[in-house]
């Protein structure tokens, strides 16, 4: 008898363990302030970050049928209530069809920040090709979402990206681009009057390349889905504003 409970009870632990899934990881990045008198141009926020922001990765592989990873690394900080953002990449193969704001910038060589400034579910898709163009909606979940227009996009952001503002062509043989992005607090239009210091968010940030000869979906924080799908707000990781 004392045998048969013993093996039951081992039974029960192999059973329970089995049905335990691995939590998912939140991580917790600290955004730090830099104070800079005057307006920063896109130019001077690039330097700023280089000077005073460490570099933290978009490197996980989420999805095992995308195995290609490129070196993504990306510098944050905020100051005059804008958020400062740089992106650094090097990857095999570039793509930047799209020209126009919200049109579908994911399927080019895209950088991506999913920001849920009030922790509250509701987010914010940065979506930004390598070229700059920029896909820019709020919501709770992938759809319906509402799209920022693109006239505030394109008056409202400043985006600089070493490969230029032109379309091209998929092209091959290894690149490495950077791209320095300013985020006024004034284009959450959903939350009108936002301040970032001291602000506790909630966010993601991704690679992709959808209509690339190498497509790949990378985020900063992990994703436990089936399939590739950034718009899952439950894996955001905090973002904290000093």
């Amino acid at each position: 008898m004392r045998q048969k409970a013993h093996r039951y009870f081992l039974l029960t632990l192999i059973i329970a363990a089995c049905n335990t899934k691995t939590p998912v990881l939140h991580k917790k990045l600290n955004v730090k302030e830099i104070k800079y008198e005057g307006v920063a141009d896109v130019e001077t926020v690039s330097r700023l970050l280089d000077q005073n922001a460490q570099t933290h990765h978009v490197d996980v592989i989420n999805w095992n049928e995308f195995p290609y990873q490129p070196k993504v690394g990306f510098k944050i900080a905020h100051g005059n209530n804008q958020i400062w953002l740089k992106y650094e990449v090097t990857e095999e193969n570039i793509l930047a069809e799209k020209t126009e704001p919200n049109s579908y910038v994911f399927k080019d060589s895209c950088v991506e920040f999913f920001f849920d400034p009030m922790a509250n579910g509701n987010y914010y898709n940065f979506e930004i090709n390598c070229i700059g163009t920029t896909l820019l909606a709020h919501g709770p979940q992938r759809r319906p979402r509402q799209f920022i227009s693109g006239d505030d996009i394109k008056n409202m952001l400043s985006i600089k990206s070493s490969l230029g503002v032109q379309s091209f062509v998929e092209r091959t043989g290894g690149h490495t681009w950077e791209m320095t992005v300013i985020i006024p607090a004034e284009i959450l239009t959903h939350d009108p009057g936002i301040q970032l210091k001291g602000l506790r968010s909630r966010g993601n940030f991704y690679k992709c390349a959808d209509a690339t000869s190498k497509p790949h979906y990378l985020s900063w924080n992990p994703i436990d889905t089936e399939k590739p799908d950034f718009h899952r707000p439950e894996f955001f990781g905090d973002i904290v504003f000093e």
